[in-house]
């Protein structure tokens, strides 16, 4: 009789190059489409007034109705979407109950991130994204749209659709203070717009 070890092969295990995705596999999974992207990134700017090196995650009803909102200052260069996913999941858990009780997600989750530097995908993206799927998952929703905010504009990744107004500079135009600055690493919980 031998005695030892099962190789575990769990996702917990995955080397966090693995815990990315291109925009390619993004687009592969199934995203639902905004119906009106502009709207959706004018409402969340409005809400949180988001600055450089801020997420900004919301909960949509069947109906496209907002039904929560929080934004928080995360900490730059991540790219291993298992920190970006216990990030979104810590802060879904403080404005909405899980859905995890329905046979189907019908609430669907929205990342925005404002951030600087160019509007085309980067590996902080990709972390960001495999985050948001996997939050999604184990909160009962439906994975949404995922946007940038940069000095640009907003644009939405693997749907191609983007705009000028508002951008990752229109925070400091609207006379709102800067963030908390992030201590020790850990980043200082900005806005937490109340449950619907």
């Amino acid at each position: 009789m031998t005695i030892g070890f099962v190789p575990e092969t769990s996702s917990a295990l995955a080397s966090p190059a693995s815990r990315s995705l291109e925009p390619t596999e993004w687009t592969d999974i199934g995203v639902p489409l905004l119906a009106n992207p502009r709207e959706v990134v004018k409402d969340l700017h409005s809400r949180h007034l988001p600055p450089p090196a801020t997420a900004v995650v919301a909960v949509y009803d069947p109906d496209g109705r907002i039904r929560a909102s929080a934004s928080f200052a995360g900490r730059t260069g991540v790219v291993d979407g298992w920190e970006r996913r216990n990030a979104l999941l810590s802060h879904l858990r403080r404005v909405i109950p899980h859905d995890l009780r329905l046979r189907r997600p019908v609430r669907t989750a929205v990342l925005m991130i404002c951030r600087d530097g160019a509007a085309g995908w980067t590996p902080e993206d990709g972390a960001w994204m495999w985050g948001l799927r996997d939050a999604c998952t184990l909160h009962g929703l439906r994975c949404g749209s995922y946007v940038t905010l940069t000095a640009d504009g907003w644009h939405v990744i693997g749907e191609n659709r983007a705009g000028r107004t508002p951008n990752a500079a229109s925070w400091s135009r609207a006379g709102s203070e800067p963030p908390p600055a992030v201590a020790n690493g850990t980043p200082a919980p900005l806005r937490h717009a109340s449950a619907r």
